[in-house]
């Protein structure tokens, strides 16, 4: 995609832009997160026609964080654009004390926490972002300021992985400007978020500056995400919400895709906000793909990653798996004592096993 274009985007370049991403649902459900802007509206209405055309639909997911006076009527007003146009939309709130400092830290956490759990109550496990080209390049950008290392430098995820939900972000390629001629190209409104330049915060502060280009290579571009689900369906073996990897299957894997896969697994099992620190992951990669006694295989070997347990056991007809489980938690997550769908998540990538696509 152009990153200068200004044309609106049509059906079939949205199309194009979630292919990565398939399988889905025959008739696929998903959620959009909603925010009123022009990102997030446009990804809405786009998602709302791709659905529709396959015989499902979106539901768009606004959260009101009570931090304006004016946001319980924006809100609204972003709902009644949504169902104008077709989309079902829901509000939802974040009540309680709101903090003194760190706002938008927190604003941000209860907002992908109240996502998640709508998600999770409506049974969706496709969760659709608006963040866009320019909102990658100002990561990088600020990652860099902060000199983050390699991991840091490759912006946002086109495709993440949580308990609950997939979290896919398919205009990660796309300009605003673009976004902006789709809903000018369809008549419909937008609100700013003042927010978006008040000097107070980084990013604000970043946009009244020069626009950063984004670096070669520092994207990570939905194909690559998409040919690591695909490396999994090998490798990963799942029994109620339990994840194992086979062993033999994993030593088969190139040396890039070992630890950005095994990182995967253990954030999605572990319900991490963030995967394991480089040098662990290096650590545990060399002991998942070390020679085995096949005599002495078993608790003697087991080591934690991030809060995991790792463990290796021989299955019938001699196969060996490494079986990563969360004993603080368990088959459940603590918080709400639901099931994880991180299973599904993973077998979102091959149509044969994918159990949410039935």
């Amino acid at each position: 995609m152009n990153g200068s274009d200004d044309r609106p985007l049509d059906a079939a370049a949205f199309a194009r832009l979630m292919a990565p991403f398939e399988p889905f649902e025959r008739a696929p459900v998903v959620a959009a997160a909603v925010s009123g802007g022009r990102d997030s509206m446009a990804l809405a209405l786009l998602a709302h026609d791709w659905a529709r055309s396959r015989g499902g639909k979106i539901v768009g997911l606004i959260v009101d964080h009570g931090l304006r006076a004016e946001s319980a009527a924006e809100a609204a007003a972003t709902r009644e654009v949504l169902q104008g146009n077709g989309c079902e939309a829901a509000i939802l709130r974040w009540s309680g004390a709101k903090p003194r400092s760190r706002v938008q830290e927190a604003a941000r956490a209860a907002r992908y926490r109240l996502l998640r759990e709508e998600c999770r109550r409506r049974g969706i496990l496709h969760l659709l972002l608006g963040h866009h080209a320019d909102d990658q390049a100002e990561t990088v950008a600020m990652r860099a300021a902060r000199q983050s290392g390699p991991d840091g430098l490759a912006g946002m995820a086109a495709l993440l992985e949580q308990l609950e939900v997939r979290l896919l972000r398919p205009l990660l390629s796309v300009a605003r400007a673009q976004l902006t001629a789709t809903l000018v190209a369809r008549d419909v409104a937008w609100i700013d978020d003042p927010s978006n330049s008040d000097p107070r915060f980084e990013r604000a502060r970043l946009r009244t500056g020069v626009r950063p280009s984004l670096p070669a290579g520092s994207t990570d571009r939905p194909g690559r995400e998409h040919d690591l689900a695909r490396a999994a369906v090998d490798v990963l073996h799942v029994e109620g919400a339990t994840a194992a990897l086979d062993r033999t299957a994993f030593l088969g894997l190139d040396r890039d895709i070992q630890p950005r896969l095994l990182s995967r697994v253990v954030q999605a099992v572990g319900g991490g906000e963030h995967p394991p620190r480089r040098d662990r992951l290096e650590r545990a990669v060399v002991r998942l793909c070390a020679p085995v006694d096949r005599g002495k295989s078993g608790k003697g070997q087991d080591f934690t990653l991030s809060e995991c347990k790792l463990m290796l056991r021989q299955m019938p007809h001699s196969r060996l798996l490494w079986w990563i489980v969360r004993p603080e938690r368990g088959r459940r997550d603590g918080k709400t004592g639901a099931q994880s769908l991180i299973p599904a998540a993973f077998f979102a990538c091959g149509a044969t096993l994918a159990s949410h696509l039935e």
